[in-house]
């Protein structure tokens, strides 16, 4: 083996454990929440974004803030409330009497990892601004393009059980969220361990950045190469197709969720240290992928069914397909 084939398969090395040392540096923060964090971690690896729903108190705030800080990006926290404008989200464009010239602001959409707190509780005007950036990697202002740093990612969370004062995201903009991550209350266990580690300091402010912005655009270059077989690839169109063609569902996943469901599996097993994806990774991202990407019909809600008990039979009803060329 030459020189250069070995500095890159050292390189290729160093990139692989690039996830995992994330991962373990949020578990140092976010208790028992072992999925939760690795979905986090997929979102960043597949240049997406997560939407985190669940109650007040449960570390939605602490997930975002530990995954900047673990990447060694820069971090900013937008609260959405019903007065705050599309402006306050990208920045404006302010005059300069000195100069005679009009100078940009940059707003917090313009850092790396990006927190959108309660983001439902912005106004339908101000929730639209965030869509050119979670998609395009830019934003607008005045007519002048600001393109986004990389890499550039938005965790925005939202109460799914409060509902005065809101205003329900719009299917685009839920079709742009890669996933959506729950993190349900801890055990008895994990909250006494929970209580201990923050008896003196709290774990966000003793941990620091495992790696930087430059090895993470890296990872997600190498996350493009993870090897998915024919099979699986029918298998994850499979799993979409029956969201559309469900008596439960009023519209479907669309033809993103398929991509998404891809590049989620590519990650997932790029982070558990494999350069295939397994059936396995597929199922067990459908329920983030896909649940927030269906509308339910009105029959179907009336007894009790969402979007991810709809997935959940999915599954059990499209047949895992059998595995061939991985070995």
């Amino acid at each position: 083996m030459g020189q250069d084939e070995e500095d890159a398969l050292t390189t290729a090395v160093a990139v692989q454990e690039v996830p995992r040392r994330i991962v373990e540096n949020m578990k140092k923060v976010i208790v028992g929440k072992d999925r939760a964090v690795e979905q986090t971690v997929i979102a960043l690896l597949c240049n997406g974004h997560a939407l985190i729903e669940d109650v007040p108190g449960v570390g939605k705030t602490m997930l975002a803030r530990s995954l900047a800080k673990s990447a060694g990006c820069t971090f900013k926290r937008i609260q959405f409330t019903p007065d705050l404008l599309p402006t306050d989200v990208t920045g404006v464009s302010v005059y300069n009497q000195r100069t005679g010239t009009f100078e940009f602001r940059p707003g917090p959409i313009m850092a790396q990892v990006v927190l959108a707190d309660e983001i439902n509780r912005a106004t339908p005007k101000t929730q639209s601004a965030l869509l050119e950036a979670m998609e395009e990697r830019q934003v607008t202002v005045e007519g002048v393009t600001h393109t986004l740093p990389r890499p550039f990612m938005v965790l925005a969370t939202q109460n799914p059980i409060e509902y005065e004062g809101t205003f329900p995201l719009p299917e685009a903009q839920l079709d742009r969220f890669l996933l959506r991550i729950t993190l349900g209350y801890p055990s008895f266990e994990e909250e006494i361990a929970i209580i201990e580690r923050q008896v003196q300091v709290h774990p966000i402010e003793t941990i620091g950045p495992v790696t930087d912005p430059e090895e993470i655009v890296r990872a997600q270059e190498a996350v493009k190469g993870v090897y998915v077989d024919a099979l699986i690839k029918r298998y994850i169109v499979s799993l979409v197709e029956a969201t559309r063609k469900s008596p439960e569902v009023s519209l479907g996943a669309s033809p993103r969720a398929s991509l998404t469901l891809f590049r989620a599996a590519q990650a997932l097993a790029f982070i558990r240290g494999r350069d295939y994806v397994l059936p396995d990774d597929v199922k067990e991202l459908a329920q983030p992928a896909l649940s927030h990407r269906i509308i339910v019909a009105p029959q179907a809600r009336m007894r009790g069914l969402d979007g991810r008990k709809v997935v959940e039979d999915i599954l059990e009803q499209v047949p895992v397909p059998g595995v061939r060329g991985m070995a």
